[in-house]
């Protein structure tokens, strides 16, 4: 999230896609009802009418796969009707610089596609720029620009022309939304573009999970930008996760492309020294040219004392991924398929429920020789050699199934999705045996440590070398790791005196600190420091940023990108939004001082910084450039977000001829088959339940009670044309497969009116598997193996179906 759970409150508009906010994430909804108390519009665009919409001022319907559609035409509105914030997209986004002149947008390709490779060259979408020099003789980079907006190509022209092709009539066509609500919509959300006012985007999966994710995300940016909604209190492009951590296991990098902190992950092509990793990795603008001191201080943090200046800090022991090698889940499980790996510890994870066609994962993780399941209950990942339809003597894979402790069961942080950083302490003994994930974690690596003790072999020292350190004060190696820690190492220190360091403005490039994850620098200084326990009640501003509560990443600040609350002068767009200020009158002459910004929170920039500074009107300090970019030319699939179908669709692409994201990442195996609008002409979703947890609560009786069935949701039109009634047992097949489900007739579900022609869809909750109180066909037996271009994030949310009645539940 850009903002924070509490800021919603001070939003003008709420508008909710791609998530069921009110049953998902119920708290986060209460600010957003606080909001519409205050007089507050809040917009529910979704497949489904849902508790969600059911509160909404306006709710529209959406097929899905068709986010793009939607917010191009939105985008397209607030440009044709002059509602973007002027001032706002003059100062602080890219609209006047100049593209590369090569470039162009024809018939959904943009210029340097490579159809062999299905990827793109991205040399004709740079800036055009020249380089400067300044009066100390160092040479920089200008962007060239016209301020005038009317080469064609400056973005601003570039961006009007892309997306005057969505008008209100191609978006109701594509995406079943009537007319006349999508210019309510327009009209609303459109009015946050005014600068006493402002609007919020809150996503959740039904966002990324597409073969566009990452685009649906850039498109949400993109609309924000041109209303000035970014770096706003009330505004935002907000991330509403589905767990308690899910954004601490991305910031700690649980995704395969990256090291803690967001720095890319080392190839063994590009990045075959620490030279070549700083070289090729830092920019030589904005607050990334401090990337070599976070980086280095993250390999002390691996490697401790071992990590020298003269080996690279250890920058050899790392492992280096292969340069063009796919390692996201889809691709581990082909792997898989394909015999190519022995084992696989799965931690925190249940692929036999949650992964994409999930019939040809379990015969992925038949290929194994072992399997190691590390969870509360037994499930269906660990039991898959026994579910449904499997002879076990066919299956020779060795299941381990480790008991895992629960999070009251240990001590911690979990980080929100808000960023926020809050301690938990342990409430309760662990049951049994079980054991919490770190313990887990260290002593298998001790174990592996003894193992390779006596080993003179070049490829053990990275194992060899590592710090590993995390037992107690009398015996470091003792079982027990002390969670403190493990937490100081992530925080960072001094190396030479132990101290934990203040924030990440202390990390050094010359091997002097240690840090385990750079933007978590300063959240525990120390056990008597540890700013992630504070829970201060204070709020001054009376805003909701409570910035002695926890500590958000990064220095604490709850709103990024704050600069942009101020204009460029540093005065409020308005009072009545007024956050950050440059306040003059604060001026110390003797510390050549102009003035000081003051506020509800931190500045997301160097606080010192005066609006007439060098850099002090750039609010947005982590791209070189300072400004949003409305052009994005790091996507894999094009810097303008632009409409394509999902995989398997009932339609032809109305915008271009071709149907498929033609970078999406594309996997061909014996059961990667494609469904056809022939065979399987309804559209189909999956969504969550309040009342189940992923697969954890069909082990708790209540909650098994409130839902102890698995449905799908069907209309009344397309229940009539099946014969088919509320409690009807019925059979849900895709080209992989066919589940049973009961059948829930609901107006929630509707058809939707595509131009001339009408499209069916259908709902189904995921929870359910062959283990537990209650059992249920597994959905994601249904979904394909196919990812998003950027992500590889699976399409669970768009694929095609049919549906009859029959078969037993």
């Amino acid at each position: 999230m850009t903002n924070h759970p509490r800021d919603l409150q001070n939003t003008d508009c709420a508008l909710i896609i791609g998530s069921n906010a009110a049953e998902n994430h119920p708290i986060l909804f209460k600010w957003i009802m606080k909001a519409k108390e205050k007089g507050a519009k809040v917009i529910s665009v979704d497949p489904r009418f849902t508790r969600t919409s059911s509160q909404a001022d306006i709710y529209a319907p959406i097929r899905p796969g068709t986010d793009i559609a939607f917010i191009g035409g939105l985008i397209n509105y607030v440009i044709e009707k002059n509602l973007y914030h002027k001032d706002y997209v003059v100062n602080y986004t890219d609209w006047a610089f100049l593209v590369d002149p090569g470039f162009e947008f024809k018939d959904g390709l943009y210029s340097g596609y490579n159809k062999d490779k299905r990827s793109y060259d991205r040399k004709t979408w740079a800036y055009r720029t020249e380089k400067v020099t300044g009066p100390d003789g160092k040479e920089s980079v200008k962007y060239l620009k016209d301020e005038t907006l009317q080469d064609p190509y400056c973005v601003f022209q570039i961006l009007k022309k892309h997306y005057a092709r969505y008008t209100p009539d191609m978006v109701s066509k594509v995406t079943g939304m009537p007319k006349e609500k999508f210019l309510e919509i327009a009209k609303t959300f459109g009015a946050t573009g005014a600068p006493d006012k402002t609007g919020s985007i809150n996503y959740a999966m039904g966002t990324t999970q597409h073969t566009k994710g990452s685009q649906n995300v850039r498109s949400y940016a993109i609309l924000q930008l041109l209303l000035g909604n970014i770096g706003r209190q009330g505004g935002g492009v907000n991330a509403l996760r589905g767990h308690s951590n899910v954004q601490g296991s991305t910031d700690l990098a649980a995704l395969f492309h990256i090291v803690p902190g967001y720095m890319a992950i080392p190839n063994d092509a590009a990045h075959k020294s620490l030279k070549d990793y700083n070289e090729k990795e830092t920019p030589k603008a904005g607050f990334w040219v401090n990337k070599p001191k976070f980086f280095i201080s993250l390999l002390k943090a691996f490697y401790g004392r071992n990590a020298t200046k003269e080996n690279d800090f250890g920058y050899n022991w790392l492992p280096k991924i292969a340069a063009g090698k796919n390692y996201s889940h889809i691709a581990l499980f082909q792997t898989l398929y394909e015999g190519k790996i022995k084992g696989m510890f799965v931690f925190g994870q249940n692929p036999m429920i949650d992964g994409p066609n999930s019939d040809m994962e379990a015969k992925a993780m038949s290929k194994l020789e072992w399997l190691v399941n590390v969870d509360l209950f037994e499930n269906e990942t660990s039991s898959f050699w026994k579910r449904p339809g499997t002879k076990p003597e066919d299956i020779k894979t060795e299941v381990f199934l480790l008991p895992a402790a629960s999070f009251d069961e240990k001590a911690g942080t979990a980080t929100n999705t808000g960023r926020l950083i809050q301690w938990r302490d342990q409430a309760v003994e662990p049951k049994g045996e079980s054991k919490s994930d770190l313990w887990i974690a260290y002593n298998l690596g001790l174990a592996i440590r003894k193992a390779y003790a006596n080993s003179n072999l070049p490829e053990d020292e990275p194992v060899l070398k590592m710090t590993w350190d995390y037992g107690s004060a009398q015996n470091i190696y003792s079982a027990d790791p002390d969670v403190y820690k493990v937490a100081h190492e992530i925080n960072g220190f001094d190396v030479n005196t132990g101290k934990g360091l203040a924030g990440f403005g202390n990390l050094k490039d010359d091997g002097t600190t240690a840090s385990g994850c750079w933007i978590y620098c300063g959240y525990f200084v120390s056990r008597d420091d540890n700013r992630s326990r504070r829970r201060g009640k204070e709020d001054p501003s009376g805003v909701g940023s409570y910035l002695n509560w926890g500590w958000a990443w990064p220095m604490n600040r709850r709103i990024i990108y704050n600069r942009a609350s101020a204009d460029p002068n540093g005065q409020p767009w308005s009072d009545k939004k007024k956050y950050l200020v440059f306040d003059t009158s604060k001026a110390d002459p003797t510390k050549k001082q102009k003035g000081l910004w003051s506020g509800p929170d931190v500045p997301d920039f160097v606080p010192s910084r005066a609006p007439d500074d060098p850099g002090g009107k750039a609010p947005f300090i982590m791209l070189p450039e300072g400004v949003g970019k409305l052009f994005g030319q790091g996507m894999a699939d094009g810097p303008l977000p632009e409409h394509y179908e999902p995989l398997e669709t009932p339609v032809k692409n109305a915008f271009s001829s071709h149907q498929l994201n033609p970078v999406a990442k594309v996997w061909n195996s014996e059961m990667d088959k494609v469904g056809e609008a022939a065979k399987f002409p309804i559209v189909a979703s999956t969504w969550r339940l309040t009342e189940h947890m992923h697969g954890y609560t069909r082990n708790f009786p209540w909650s098994s009670e409130l839902q102890p069935k698995l449905f799908v949701e069907i209309s009344p039109t397309l229940a009539a044309a099946k014969g088919i009634k509320t409690g009807d047992q019925v059979i849900v097949s895709s080209a992989r497969a066919e589940i049973r489900a009961l059948a829930l007739v609901t107006p929630r579900m509707a058809k939707l009116k595509l131009g001339d022609q009408e499209v069916e869809q259908v709902g189904l909750p995921w929870h359910f598997g062959h283990e537990g109180i209650v059992t249920g066909d597994i959905v994601n037996r249904l979904t394909p193996h196919i990812g998003d271009a950027n992500t590889m994030i699976p399409e669970y949310k768009a694929f095609l179906v049919d549906v009859k009645k029959g078969g037993a539940a």
